[in-house]
């Protein structure tokens, strides 16, 4: 999963496990596709309750490939709002890339003509 993608999810977490009920067609879809194995649903439909089997989801889908995070943006057919809201801050995390390395670059030069006045 890209790192981008990564970061929209931590960012969502909460809202994410507020309103998101996993077990049902997110669980199977997921599996159904590859992403998570039968090992992966078993661990998640064992949690307590529905709030904690998302959060468990959460942390397993960045380390699940790089189509962990589109299969879970077609898994969310029940909860379009939902996707919208991943889809938009998607978005807008890619327009902030560019700024930040940007930004990154500033600052390094900033740093290596500090270390030249030394």
């Amino acid at each position: 999963m890209e790192a981008r993608d990564k970061q929209v999810l931590r960012s969502l977490r909460l809202e994410l496990g507020a309103e998101v009920l996993v077990e049902g067609l997110v669980l199977q879809y997921l599996y159904q596709e590859g992403v998570l194995t039968e090992s992966h649903v078993q661990e998640i439909k064992a949690q307590a309750t529905g709030l904690r089997k998302t959060m468990l989801l959460l942390d397993i889908l960045p380390s699940r490939g790089p189509k962990a995070f589109d299969a879970f943006l077609d898994s969310l057919q029940e909860f379009p709002w939902v996707r919208e809201k991943l889809e938009k801050a998607r978005e807008e995390a890619i327009v902030e890339l560019p700024a930040e390395t940007e930004e990154q670059r500033t600052e390094l030069a900033k740093k290596k003509r500090r270390k030249k006045e030394s």
